[in-house]
């Protein structure tokens, strides 16, 4: 048996299908015809185009346009004219076979973006080493391993699986292990998106099996057993149908309230990108949205979206949740999310630079096309507003004046707008929640993002492997920033939703209920069994755990309270 991270909850009994990239050796040869290496090159590069493409049109209608995104970036890449014309020049000028100069160049680029201080050029050069793979491949004539065609029952082991590698993944394929990976990577969102089983960051999986083993995949524990015996393969087909069953079992919650046995009710919303995603929240339950992250709106578009573009956009989320609370997040973009037509300064760190708000309030032409377009939208839903990133609360007054002045405009040239809808912000910086009783004096409701909330209270970027121990959402440090942000909203009369991972984590929403949350938003088909849970526990008795929660001094004390209270 290995362990592993559950990424993707479920279980999998399947022969593996080991997935081993080819091994290319690059040779270099000199003297060779330049016009023939070029339209070698050429012929190439013409096919690796189109199987990004057709890679991405395999993927549409299962994977969400945020996800989608990561092809264009990819087809992006193969087109850039300045990496083809390096590899041109190179064998004209030195004579030298088209798969060495794209090989050199590929190198060349790879090291030039991991040496980068930006984080976002660093995880670009993974990008490049996708495209230019899949390049060298269809320079030698070196078949890519290509999952949509297998063709039985099967567990992918992978040593991680690259965006493409997961679109190909059709019907057969019953799970996937990784040997690498985290619940924030590529892989492991669009195994949820896909609701594929997968166990992530399995270390030595690769080395344990053979391609036709029979393994086991708990991605509710997060194990990992390869040849089992006829009992193990009993057992697990137990839990399986079981699971199944369960479920089956929770759609009978589908239209049922949140509400704790003590009759406390809470609400569950979904986390959306794209309008799209508008169907899977309803499909799951959801009693609203928590966040719609517009940002992929500008990330999709080669430049940024008109005020009707974006009209349309949030016009056809609020009218899709039938008058339900839908929470809009303005722009949150910088950090590892750029855009194609925008240059942004380089800074050190830029997590903790010129991003969200902070270029909305530099950028008030870019702000104020949105809010108008917001706002224009809000007669048709129960819109609420939310800004991203707020550090101070002169930062929150100039977003909102900027709002209540566009508000004033539009009202003034007749347009027709809500006389209510909510502005808020994000408490995803500690000193917005240790200061959150001013800040709600101002606010509608906040919002606790807690992906940046945790590394920037554990000062540790989430993406990185070396450091993902502190990756804590129940550290008590973080227990008491909640808390003191719930309490600063309900002393003023606020509500506060969350909508960072630890929402829809079911370790976390005992104490987060105990602790006083309002609204809890999630991927969508974490919903129903977020609602089986609290619909089970009794506010009270999480009250009680919460407040004991706050005095122990370690995550791990935390989580093993949360187990004692659960198994009483």
């Amino acid at each position: 048996m290995l362990k592993g991270i559950a990424a993707s909850a479920g279980y999998a009994i399947a022969r593996v299908y080991k997935l081993e990239q080819p091994v290319v050796t690059i040779e270099k040869k000199e003297g060779v015809e330049p016009t023939t290496e070029i339209a070698k090159f050429d012929a190439a590069l013409s096919k690796t185009k189109a199987d990004i493409e057709a890679i991405k049109a395999q993927a549409e209608g299962k994977l969400s346009d945020e996800e989608l995104a990561v092809f264009d970036a990819h087809l992006m890449m193969a087109s850039d004219p300045e990496f083809e014309g390096q590899i041109k020049s190179m064998i004209e000028n030195d004579h030298v076979n088209a798969e060495y100069a794209a090989d050199t160049v590929a190198a060349n680029t790879v090291a030039m973006f991991e040496s980068m201080d930006n984080d976002y050029f660093r995880e670009r050069a993974a990008d490049v080493k996708d495209v230019t793979f899949r390049l060298k491949c269809n320079l030698l004539g070196v078949l890519i391993p290509n999952l949509s065609l297998v063709d039985e029952d099967s567990i992918i082991v992978a040593h991680d699986l690259t965006p493409s590698d997961t679109a190909q993944l059709n019907q057969y394929a019953k799970g996937f292990a990784t040997a690498i990976g985290g619940r924030t990577s590529h892989s492991a969102i669009m195994a949820r998106s896909l609701e594929v089983p997968a166990v992530v960051g399995c270390a030595g999986v690769m080395e344990a099996c053979q391609h036709g083993d029979l393994m086991i995949l708990d991605a509710v524990n997060g194990e990992v057993i390869v040849n089992p015996d006829e009992a193990t393969i009993k057992e697990y087909e137990a839990k399986a149908q079981a699971y199944k069953e369960e479920k089956e079992a929770l759609k009978v919650l589908l239209h049922a309230e949140t509400i704790t046995v003590d009759g406390h009710q809470v609400e569950l919303a979904g986390n959306i990108g794209t309008p799209k995603d508008v169907e899977g929240v309803i499909n799951n339950g959801g009693e609203g949205v928590g966040l719609y992250r517009t940002e992929f709106l500008y990330m999709n578009s080669q430049e940024f979206p008109t005020e009707d573009e974006q009209f349309e956009a949030y016009k056809t989320v609020l009218e899709g949740m039938n008058g339900k609370k839908v929470v809009v997040r303005t722009l949150d973009i910088g950090g590892d999310k750029k855009l194609s037509y925008f240059t942004f300064p380089e800074e050190m760190n830029p997590f903790l630079g010129y991003r969200a708000i902070r270029l909305c309030l530099d950028r008030k032409d870019i702000f104020r096309t949105q809010l108008r377009a917001l706002i224009r939208a809000s007669k048709y839903g129960k819109l609420c507003i939310m800004f991203p990133m707020i550090a101070t609360l002169d930062e929150f007054r100039e977003a909102k004046g900027v709002f209540e002045e566009e508000k004033a405009k539009l009202i003034a040239e007749g347009v027709e707008v809500s006389d209510s809808i909510e502005v808020g912000m994000m408490v995803e910086i500690p000193a917005a929640a240790v200061n959150a009783d001013n800040f709600a004096k101002e606010a509608d409701f906040f919002s606790i993002g807690t992906n940046d909330l945790v590394q920037y209270s554990m000062a540790a970027d989430r993406m990185s492997e070396k450091v993902s121990y502190l990756y804590q959402p129940l550290n008590p440090s973080l227990l008491r920033l909640i808390k003191m942000t719930i309490d600063g909203a309900h002393k003023n009369g606020r509500w506060v939703g969350m909508c960072g991972e630890m929402a829809g984590d079911a370790m976390a929403a005992p104490v987060l209920l105990g602790l006083g949350l309002d609204e809890f938003s999630m991927s969508a088909t974490s919903i129903l069994p977020a609602r089986k849970m609290i619909n089970s526990l009794k506010k009270s008795e999480m009250e009680e755990m919460a407040n004991k929660a706050l005095t122990l001094a370690t995550s791990s004390e935390v989580t093993q309270l949360i187990k004692d209270t659960l198994n009483k």
